[in-house]
């Protein structure tokens, strides 16, 4: 993928009188490499009731100071001024460093400004570090915690989710290549945002989903099941 990209939901092959809600999604790799908005929007059809369709304008290596000013065709602003979205999830790199700590709080704050007054409400994505850079999470996770207080943005603990569930087990492979989420990794974070957009437990969904796009991903159970825990326990849910 070498420009920016927006993909749009699949609508079921039956009409649905369900309540739907929308996120768009605007960030790099972080979403795209496991597909995360999609896994998102597969756990909440297959949770029933209130369903959730996602679309995405992303692009390798891009910030969010990249998809404001070199967007093609201004697709992430574009996108959003068009309105109808519930949630607008935000996501660059991990932000740890302090140059790159300053530009998420500057942008993030421009983003939401544009968002609510288009009506919907803006989420940040708090992404993890590279592997090669363990010692960053605490910073990282500091820099989206501030980031979305000074927007007031809804928090995504994702980094902090993943730091949960070593604690549980450090043998989990939450990476594929000491940067991109492995298929655990993607689950994992599709679950922290499912439950914190939707305000619902992640434990009990399943753990073999079938996305919009064709692919599917299957979890063990057992590792489903501790991800789902981890999940719950940043995400605030019983």
């Amino acid at each position: 993928m070498s420009a920016c990209a927006t993909t749009r939901p699949q609508a079921p092959a039956s009409a649905s009188t369900e309540p739907v809600k929308r996120a768009l999604f605007i960030g790099n790799s972080y979403l795209y490499h496991g597909d995360i908005p999609g896994i998102v929007q597969a756990l909440a059809d297959s949770a029933g009731g209130e369903r959730l369709l996602t679309e995405s304008v992303t692009a390798p290596d891009f910030a969010l100071v990249d998809h404001w000013f070199r967007g093609a065709s201004g697709a992430a602003r574009r996108n959003i001024s068009r309105g109808g979205w519930d949630w607008v999830v935000l996501q660059q790199g991990p932000s740890s460093i302090q140059i790159n700590r300053d530009s998420l709080r500057m942008m993030a704050k421009r983003y939401a400004e544009l968002i609510t007054r288009n009506k919907g409400r803006p989420a940040l994505f708090s992404a993890w570090p590279s592997q090669d850079r363990w010692t960053d999470f605490a910073r990282a996770i500091e820099s989206y915690r501030l980031a979305a207080q000074e927007a007031n943005a809804l928090l995504l603990p994702v980094a902090a989710a993943w730091l949960a569930v070593w604690e549980r087990n450090r043998s989990v492979l939450l990476y594929h290549d000491g940067l991109h989420p492995s298929d655990a990794g993607s689950y994992l974070s599709a679950l922290v945002v499912y439950s914190t957009l939707l305000g619902k437990s992640p434990r009990g969904l399943p753990n073999r989903l079938r996305l919009a796009s064709g692919s599917v991903i299957e979890i063990n159970p057992e590792l489903a099941r501790l991800l789902q825990d981890a999940a719950a326990q940043v995400a605030g849910a019983p």
